[in-house]
């Protein structure tokens, strides 16, 4: 008998459970984004209640768009953080704010792009030997974010592994689809106990409040300080689309189609950057629950989007879970980054992609040394002045070493 794929166990309908369960799940999505998403905003000076408010709303905009088809959540981009602050320093955050929606804009060019010459020609520059390191390289980015968090309070984050570890591993029904938040509210419980929460912002923070909106400013100087991040950030949704896709076993770049999610994360972007929010992109966070859960009803990802909005509403209930202890994060962030480089990993295993092959090994080599260590290739023309690093340059550099080296 074969070995079961995660077709086989996968809960693909949210109808077959509960609607207290679904709710569950969605508040399971929800705290998972809220640290990253709040980080950018408390970064950059933007207004907490209005990331959190457009990162729902964007994340509606983007079933809308998609057709419901991707189990996809938007959250703050940190991508943008670097420009918008440069921005601060000559101008103010709204001119930041009108560099974001024209990044935004930019999308929706390379999404006519892909439906005038066919998503396939696209999809041949991403074969297994490129997305499978690219996927790890989305993980073990943000490896470092979860020992940051995590180190905070080691004991804390321990509980929380062991929690979810355990969990995983021998719950059933259920509580085996919910484990980060078991560890999340075991987390909390026993940093309560210990005297590792600060319950003043709950006692401070109204119960219903409009968050701040910021209208974006334009000028063009600002924003050719920002915009031209949107070049490496594409690159960056498609390596997460690519990454949900092998999550789920579904090839979203041929279905719904790379055009209507580029338009979905393009759209998002632009109009939480005109209101006041941070830019929005597809959260790898999110893309370790599916991984950890097997629930991958894009249902549920609309669910956490409503607790989003409500949460920017409802000044209290942001104030309740910004105390959740970030090593109780931290902890529970180890499994789910992990989970998704595994991912990438499963990639290349899956494809058998033969490693015994210099090329391989060249093109592997060098998107996670690139992607990993922080490369950073300045680029210089006339006025337009940006860079591009990370995962976006790993991955320009991997597609170009794929068609030029023989097979």
């Amino acid at each position: 008998m074969g070995e079961k794929s995660v077709q086989d166990y996968a809960i693909r309908d949210a109808s077959q459970i509960s609607n207290s369960k679904k709710i569950v799940l969605g508040l399971q999505h929800t705290f998972t984004m809220f640290g990253a998403t709040v980080l950018v905003p408390i970064i950059t000076g933007l207004n907490i209640s209005v990331a959190l408010l457009m990162a729902g709303v964007g994340t509606l905009l983007f079933h809308l768009i998609t057709k419901g088809k991707i189990p996809v959540f938007l959250g703050s981009s940190f991508a943008f953080i670097v420009p918008i602050l440069s921005v601060v320093e000559v101008a103010d955050l709204a001119h930041a704010q009108g560099g974001i929606v024209v990044a935004g804009l930019i999308y929706l060019i390379l999404a006519v792009l892909v439906q005038i010459f066919g998503v396939e020609k696209i999809i041949k520059f991403f074969p297994p030997v490129v997305t499978g390191p690219i996927i790890m390289v989305i993980g073990l980015k943000l490896a470092p974010n979860a020992i940051d968090m995590a180190k905070g309070n080691w004991g804390l984050a321990i509980v929380s592994f062991i929690v979810v570890t355990g969990i995983c591993i021998y719950a059933k029904g259920f509580l085996k689809i919910i484990p980060v938040m078991i560890g999340l509210i075991v987390g909390y419980i026993i940093a309560v106990i210990t005297g590792n929460v600060d319950f003043t912002p709950i006692i401070e923070a109204k119960w219903f409040g409009f968050p701040e909106f910021t209208i974006a400013k334009f000028k063009f100087d600002t924003v050719m300080i920002v915009a031209p991040v949107a070049f490496a950030t594409m690159v960056e949704h498609m390596g997460d689309v690519l990454a949900i896709g092998a999550t789920v076993e579904k090839d979203f770049m041929k279905d719904p189609g790379l055009h209507k999610t580029l338009i979905g994360d393009g759209i998002a972007t632009s109009l939480s950057a005109m209101f006041g929010g941070p830019a929005n992109t597809t959260y790898s966070e999110n893309t370790g629950v599916l991984a950890l859960t097997k629930v991958f009803d894009p249902l549920i990802m609309r669910i956490a989007a409503c607790f989003a909005i409500l949460i920017g509403l409802i000044p209290k209930l942001s104030a309740i879970i910004s105390t959740i202890p970030t090593s109780v994060v931290g902890g529970i962030s180890i499994i789910l980054f992990g989970m998704i480089a595994s991912i990438g990993a499963r990639t290349l295993v899956e494809h058998k992609v033969d490693f015994t092959l210099s090329r391989n090994l060249i093109i592997s080599a060098v998107i996670l040394v690139l992607g990993l260590g922080g490369a950073v290739l300045p680029i210089k023309l006339g006025a337009l002045n940006f860079s591009i690093e990370g995962m976006a340059l790993a991955a320009i550099v991997g597609i170009i070493l794929n068609k030029i080296l023989p097979e």
